[in-house]
């Protein structure tokens, strides 16, 4: 049994991959994953713009799909055909777990992040092109994304909220399912059938926190680099808690409907001074998804810590965000300027994938 196993066996918390590309599909790679306990894989545009970019795997579906459609028709056509492999490999897992686990995530176009219309329409035509119970569509959890996840939710959709950075946010995002359970149910539909993960980001608190703790410069502040992220996520936690109690959620349990479990992303340690697993080993917990890129599943497979962790001491947690206020990092502008720049690297990953997929294509006319 590796690490991957006891954390979903010990500890109630699935560990999925961070992490999406063609060849692991025909290698054998992703099943091979799979069998050393990854239970979900999650994809967002910045893995496909790597993923698809500078690899000949996708040449001869890309020619091919050109002659009969646009470039970002292409595009399309070369992700699906990813993920519908990806869901197949998975949904033994999908089968076996009741659909807990099993899920493949794509993402709405990163355009539509403040647009509340198009993402609707876009979640849409993608559970419809891809018409997979284990299929996840990820909706960002800006403000226009949130009345567009309780929408989907009331009918009946699986949705990934991604970009969670703020409590307040990931607040507004639990009520967003809520509200779109009884919605569901008032209309006659079966709770047991809708999944949801809320997708809370963890590094790139760190990231930033740090940059202004330095700025700070004071022995109080730098004291408190490498800090903020697990505290921060330690208190989402908290909150699921509290939220997924009670009679209100009592009375949509009674019917059927399914936690929406807290998923770690960017979990991966981009400082080097910190431990690789540290995105791992501090946050484990029931109920909760921790879906981390290939480096970091070695890491942890190879001398992670399985205990849980999350909620050890939520008191400690709460300090360390008030000790960042009080040296003068303001986290709540902290998380406003990552949801900023979170849909906005997807954004320019998408474009630049589309750019590079057109020089492509101008090439390939060249050639004919």
């Amino acid at each position: 049994m590796t690490r991957l196993h006891e954390l979903y066996q010990v500890h109630g918390q699935s560990p999925w991959l961070d992490n999406l590309r063609r060849g692991w599909i025909t290698s054998g790679e992703l099943e091979r994953w799979v069998e050393r306990g990854v239970r979900g894989i999650t994809s967002n545009p910045s893995i496909f713009q790597k993923a698809i970019a500078d690899a000949a795997d996708y040449d001869d579906q890309f020619a091919e799909s050109l002659s009969y459609g646009s470039v970002e028709e292409a595009y399309w056509d070369l992700v699906t055909t990813d993920i519908d492999s990806a869901l197949a490999i998975l949904r033994p897992v999908f089968d076996e777990s009741d659909g807990l686990d099993g899920y493949v995530s794509v993402e709405v176009a990163p355009s539509l992040a403040r647009d509340t219309e198009g993402t609707m329409a876009s979640a849409r035509e993608l559970h419809e092109r891809i018409d997979e119970p284990n299929l996840y569509v990820k909706i960002p959890g800006s403000r226009e994304g949130v009345p567009a996840i309780r929408q989907m939710i009331a009918e009946g959709r699986n949705i990934n909220v991604t970009l969670l950075f703020s409590l307040e946010r990931y607040g507004d995002v639990i009520e967003a399912y809520l509200s779109g359970l009884e919605a569901y149910a008032a209309d006659g539909g079966d709770l047991s059938t809708v999944s949801s993960v809320a997708s809370f980001f963890v590094s790139r608190v760190d990231t930033e926190v740090d940059r202004r703790l330095t700025a700070v410069g004071t022995p109080e502040a730098l004291d408190l680099k490498g800090k903020a992220a697990v505290a921060n996520a330690q208190l989402a936690y908290q909150l699921f808690g509290e939220r997924f109690s009670g009679e209100r959620w009592e009375a949509l349990a009674a019917q059927g409907a399914r936690l929406q479990r807290p998923l770690w992303a960017s979990t991966s340690t981009k400082d080097p001074d910190l431990p690789d697993t540290l995105y791992v080993d501090s946050l484990i917990a029931p109920d909760t998804v921790n879906t981390m890129p290939e480096g970091t599943l070695e890491a942890f497979t190879e001398h992670g810590t399985v205990a849980r962790t999350a909620d050890a001491d939520v008191a400690a947690a709460r300090a360390v965000v008030e000790r960042i206020e009080e040296a003068g990092v303001e986290m709540r502008d902290v998380t406003r300027v990552l949801e900023e720049e979170g849909v906005s690297a997807f954004e320019k990953s998408y474009d630049e994938l589309l750019g590079a997929l057109q020089a492509k294509a101008d090439a390939l006319g060249q050639r004919g």
